[in-house]
């Protein structure tokens, strides 16, 4: 079972951006300009737009025109688009831009290169992509490529539908025409993904900074409390360094007068403070590929059986069954690390019966022991013993070893375990003539904690 949603991504250590000029946090606007290609049975769509206006909760009209609802998308175009145009102008900004609403819109697409914005593609059409046929969907992200070219003069480097499907990402990814796709909202970084042979770059976007919620239930009603967010976001992301902050805008909506001086009012205080890189997305999205190249690495969630089990047989001293039957759990990317994979085969050895457990403990060598003498240990067991200087033993501490190991198989049934790595030879004689007066039941529960120890270290050396 495979399980194909990451909820690891990079964490609890991010990598440094290193963005340019040692900023701490890179600001990225984005304008979409979608009036002109939302639902519109003059458009060749079944019903009129329902979403995305100051009718909140409004709904499709099928085969009928909605001529209040035209009205809201063509302020946009006609009054917020220049407003905003006049406000952010000389800041880089990119632009979703729907290929259809471009066609539909000479002065602005010629204001926007004017301004030496970025023009992405937001689609052919401002529409939902979730029931679209795959076929029909990368149909329509060429026709989008093809019209905003012809509209723009330049291929967009950049791709967000927005109203997208499961498919979206990967159907822009395998066009191999993009720099970096955003449909998707994970991370406060860019991240890499993986289609076949492509690697995608994704600029994950933002619908929580974004003046959308004007147009939502329990959205911003006011200003004041969008510029309260987009300054909360901020400061919280420029405190910790080494973030991206996403706002999203648009012309029918934050373009109103009652709204607009809010986002003046946040960028005025953005601008006030020091270490602040404004960019387009293209520009982090070729930064970030400069900076942090995808580097392809095994992912044991993709391996067969036969490459996991010989990969990770041994992790748990000669008890292949483990990594077995760890195969067999719904393994993700989540898994793909030290950690997500000791955490995979602990719960088989959790699970196991105590007679399995025991099995996996009587495999274990004893410390200083007869095998080590003879050098039949395993690599990973005489590399650990050496490390703690077990393989440097004088006579006398030879003896005590062989004593001590005696008497505790003898009391116990199975060898003294303990994470060496963690310990230097005094600790672990100390814990040895502890550890030797336990119960059973204690030691055997110290010494199956100590096993997954010793496999969390192991999983460290061969992992990231």
């Amino acid at each position: 079972m495979r399980y194909s949603r990451d909820m690891h991504g990079y964490g609890a250590n991010p990598p440094d951006p290193h963005w340019p000029g040692g900023a701490r946090t890179a600001v990225q606007i984005v304008l979409n300009y979608e009036e002109g290609g939302e639902n519109n049975i003059l458009h060749g769509d079944a019903a009129s737009e329902a979403f995305l206006s100051e009718i909140v909760g409004a709904a499709a009209w099928p085969g009928q025109r909605n001529a209040n609802m035209e009205s809201i998308y063509e302020y946009g175009a006609r009054a917020g688009f220049w407003r905003l145009h006049r406000m952010l102008r000389d800041l880089p900004v990119t632009v979703y831009g729907v290929a259809t609403a471009l066609a539909r819109s000479p002065a602005q697409v010629a204001a926007m290169k004017e301004a030496d914005w970025e023009i992405a593609s937001h689609g052919l059409k401002w529409i939902e992509h979730k029931d679209m046929p795959e076929d029909e969907e990368r149909a329509a992200i060429a026709e989008a490529i093809r019209l905003h070219t012809q509209v723009t003069g330049r291929a967009p480097r950049g791709w967000y539908t927005g109203r997208s499907s499961e498919r979206t990402i990967r159907l822009a990814a395998e066009t191999g025409q993009f720099a970096y796709v955003a449909d998707a909202y994970a991370d406060d970084l860019p991240y890499w993904t993986e289609f076949g042979d492509r690697d995608q770059l994704i600029v994950p976007y933002t619908l929580d900074c974004n003046d959308m919620r004007f147009a939502t239930p329990q959205g911003f009603n006011s200003g004041d409390q969008f510029l309260c967010y987009l300054r909360d976001s901020f400061d919280c992301l420029h405190e910790e360094g080494g973030r991206m902050l996403s706002v999203g805008l648009h012309c029918r909506l934050v373009g109103r007068p009652g709204r607009a001086l809010a986002l003046r009012r946040f960028l005025d205080h953005v601008r006030a403070q020091e270490g602040v890189w404004f960019a387009t997305r293209e520009q982090i999205a070729d930064h970030w590929a400069r900076t942090h190249p995808h580097k392809r690495r095994e992912r044991p969630s993709a391996m067969d059986r036969d490459t996991f089990v010989a990969r990770f047989g041994g992790v748990f001293e000669h008890s292949p069954w483990i990594a077995e039957r760890a195969h067999g759990l719904e393994l993700g990317p989540a898994h793909d690390t030290a950690a997500g994979m000791h955490n995979a085969l602990v719960r088989v050895f959790r699970s196991a019966t105590d007679e399995e457990r025991l099995g996996v403990l009587t495999a274990h060598p004893d410390l200083a022991g007869k095998l080590a003498a003879a050098r039949q240990l395993t690599a990973e067991s005489t590399s650990e013993q050496a490390g703690a200087g077990l393989d440097a033993l004088t006579d006398e501490e030879r003896s005590t070893f062989t004593r001590l190991n005696d008497a505790y198989v003898a009391k116990h049934g199975f060898p003294f375990i303990i994470a060496v790595r963690d310990n230097d030879k005094p600790g672990i004689l100390a814990a040895f003539e502890r550890r030797i007066d336990n119960d059973r039941d204690t030691e055997f529960a110290a010494a199956c904690a100590q096993v997954e120890r010793i496999a969390e270290l192991r999983l460290k050396d061969m992992m990231p």
